[in-house]
Formats: structure tokens, sequence, C-alpha cells
């Protein structure tokens, strides 16, 4: 059914935009209540810049963080995969240098994710596609991210994004955004409660990690890659490779100490089955419906929202009973980025995109955290560097997914390292419902105030 508005060219709020979807009669309900409110413009009460617009320069032994878009989450900063800046960048960039309980703000991609900063993930700094907002006065910058997380903050910013192939939120448009006044001490405790879990499972995570490398044996191995080195015409012949990069000897020299010192046997052994994800086909995307999962939706730790596709529920009805994630299955990326796996803990409507291989493991074998753990580690990496080393677009093949090379540790070892990986999951889950609290408290008391306006005008 269509919705309209009809909009008085004199009531156009000189924001100069006649597209029909920045005058939806929910974004001028929301913006109307809020105006009604004690409130303030967040360029009254915050200072607000973007980063570096120039070309980075890396450094990965700088230390110092360097965040886009994709690292910003709802409520909390996700430092995975974040690269390193050189100390002449964050020199040059003072003003996007980040502080404690900054709040960040994603203007390219996903619009208007909100996350607060904290301390374990300074030094950091911002590329152009973030913008930070230090809250200078009046509001409790936790109660600001939850709030911009909100409805009522998302549809300002979604709102106010522009542009045609890429959608953009630039600063001017950020400086307007209306906040408004509300009791929130508990929302503020709620969100940073929240950020001490993901601390929590973090650590927890490592912890499962580190004991994996001790037991192994790995603790402190650090990949050395020779300049030169030599490799027989035999060896070539016997693996179909000819790339330099897969000869590495470090590749060899890893496989070589696990098989030498722990029972190694590869993947194959303990798959029972072995699913590959659909193409649905890009003309079945949909803005919104069952979650058509891509590798970009997967990481260690679970299901992300980045870049979300949807599908329709005809379709999902049609492939769910093959390709559905269900509890307990194992999942594993195999293009993009290889070698991604994670052990499904929870419910999720979906459907896996080609990208992501579905397993059945034979737990009397081995344990799935364990092996998911093994795999994410420098243990797995390496030999998927080695597999899909040299290739332009990057794909895992089957044959080399069957054969890659797992130690077994005995079994009590396996469960010690499982109950920490369960544990950082619980946490995390924790920590994802306090946020969700966190904003349905938000919402709630803004509901009651323009309600307590409306009784007492």
């Amino acid at each position: 059914m269509a919705v309209m508005s009809i909009v008085k060219l004199s009531e156009l709020e000189g924001a100069k935009r006649i597209d029909a979807e920045y005058y939806k009669p929910e974004y001028l309900e929301i913006i109307n209540e809020l105006k009604k409110l004690h409130n303030f413009r967040l360029k009254e009460i915050a200072y607000i810049t973007d980063g570096e617009h120039g070309s980075p320069i890396f450094d990965e032994s700088s230390g110092i963080l360097y965040f886009s878009a994709q690292h910003v989450k709802e409520g909390y900063i996700d430092p995975t995969d974040a690269k390193q800046i050189s100390k002449i960048i964050d020199e040059r960039n003072k003003r996007s240098r980040l502080e404690v309980d900054d709040v960040l703000l994603s203007t390219v991609g996903t619009i208007g994710y909100a996350g607060l900063v904290t301390e374990e993930l300074l030094p950091a700094n911002i590329d152009r596609h973030v913008a930070r907002i230090v809250i200078r006065k009046g509001l409790d910058p936790a109660y600001v991210t939850v709030f911009l997380n909100s409805r009522y903050g998302k549809a300002q910013t979604i709102r106010e994004a522009t542009g045609n192939v890429q959608l953009n939120l630039f600063i001017d448009k950020i400086k307007e955004i209306i906040v408004p006044i509300i009791p929130h001490t508990e929302i503020s405790k709620l969100e940073r409660t929240a950020l001490k879990l993901i601390r929590e499972s973090k650590f927890l995570y490592s912890k499962a990690e580190n004991l994996l490398l001790e037991e192994l044996g790995l603790k402190d191995f650090t990949p050395r890659y020779e300049l030169s080195y030599t490799a027989n015409l035999s060896q070539t012949f016997s693996v179909h490779r000819i790339d330099a990069e897969y000869f590495q000897p470090v590749y060899y020299e890893l496989i070589n100490y696990l098989k030498d010192n722990f029972e190694v046997r590869p993947l194959k052994t303990f798959i029972l089955d072995f699913q590959k994800g659909i193409e649905v086909g890009s003309e079945n995307y949909q803005q919104e419906g069952k979650l058509f999962i891509r590798v970009s939706n997967l990481s260690i730790h679970g299901f992300v929202e980045r870049d979300q596709k949807y599908i329709d529920d005809e379709l999902y009805q049609k492939l769910r009973d093959t390709y559905e994630p269900k509890i307990g299955d194992f999942l594993l990326t195999k293009d993009a980025t290889p070698g991604i796996a994670y052990v499904v803990k929870e419910p999720v409507e979906g459907i896996i995109a080609s990208g992501i291989l579905k397993l059945t493991i034979d737990e009397n074998k081995i344990d799935k955290e364990y092996l998911a753990l093994c795999i994410n580690s420098i243990v797995g990496k390496l030999q998927i560097e080695r597999d899909c080393g040299g290739s332009v677009i990057i794909h895992w093949k089957p044959e080399q997914i069957k054969n890659l090379q797992i130690p077994v540790l005995p079994y009590e070892i396996q469960r010690k390292i499982a109950e920490l990986v369960k544990q950082s999951h619980e946490a995390r889950r924790k920590a994802k419902e306090l946020l969700e609290e966190a904003k349905r408290k938000v919402e709630e008391a803004i509901e009651n105030e323009i309600n307590n306006q409306s009784a007492h005008p």
C-alpha cells in the first residue's frame, strides 16, 4: 500500500531537499515530537569532526589502531582486522585522535551505527568514514551512544544521508541531530556494563587461544618469512603449484613441527557432511526480510550486520531446509576471507551464501569449539595463507579445506579450551542483550515524555 506525505514548499525547513524519502511521515513525526521535548542539538554540546582525508600510511608496529565505518557496531567499537597507522599520520590528524568516551558514528555504508570508545582501544585514530563526537557538557556520552542507535537517532541519521551509489552522512548534518534530555543514569549504566562484558568476552577468547598455543608450544611463535628459498620440481608437480609463495619454508616448518610433536589429522577425518551455501542472485535482494548470510556477515564470534542483504520469505522457505544454519552447525568460509570458523550457538532465520560451508563434525573424534579455534588461530591461518596465496580473487578449494592439518590435543585439554570459548560467547550474548535493553529504555522514556507533553500541553 502506498504511503503519501504532502509537504508544503514553505515547510521544507530550509533543507534544500525534494526527494520524497526525506519527508516520509515516520521521519517527520519523530522530528516534530523530539522538538517538543527539552533537547540539545549535537553541535551545542559536542565537538564533531571526521578523520583522515588523505592517503594513510600504515605501520603495523606503531600500536595506533585505525578505525573505519566497518569497525563501528551498535554500542561498541570492534577492533577486529583494524590496521595500524604511522605516528606521522596520527600526529597530522590530532583532531581525530581518539580519547576515552568519544562517540564514533559510521557515516558510510551502514549509516548511523554509534559506538563508545573505551581505554583498551587506545591509541587510535579514524578515517573520513567515521565521525568523532566529543561530548563537552550536558549529557553522558554513553547515553548519547544509545540514543543514536535507537529508532529516534537512526531516523535522523538515515534521513540526512545523501548520495546515489553510496550513501554518506556529512558532518554538518550530524551537528543538527536533536538529542532529547531525559533521565538517563540507568541507560548509561546498561551501556557501560555491556562494554565491560564485551571486554570480558575478548579476554576469555584470548585466554582460550593462549591456552591452545601454550599446549602446542607456539605461544611465542612468530612466522619468519624467507626472502629466498628453493623447491624441487617434484614438489611443484605434486601440488600443481608454481607460485613461489606456496613454498615459503615457514609453512612447512610449522606443519613439520606439529607432526613431530603431536597427533595431527586432516580436517576431512572429522567431517561427516560437507554442504556449500547457495547464491540467490542480486536480483533477489530485498530491503528487509530473511537474512542472506554472506562471508562479510560471519565472524569468529558469530553473525554480524555488515552491508546485510535480505531475501523474501517465499525464497527463504524454499531454501531453508538445506541452507539455513542450525544450532551446532560448523560454519567455515571459503571465499574472500577464507578460514573463518564458527559453531552456531543461537537460532537464525537466514540462508548461507556459497562462500560459506556448513559442516557436520564427528564430535566423537574432536570438540567442535576446539576445532574452530584451531582453524581461527595461527595454526589454520598459516596453512590457509599458503593454500590461497598468489590468487587475485581468493578461493579456498574443497580439497585444500579437507586436507587442512589439525593438531589433536588430549580431550581434557580440548574441553578446557572449548569451555573458555563458550564463556566468551555467553558474555558477548549478555552484552548484546543489555545493549538492546538500553535502546528499549531510551525509546520508552522518550515515548513517555511525549505522552506527558500531550497530556499536559
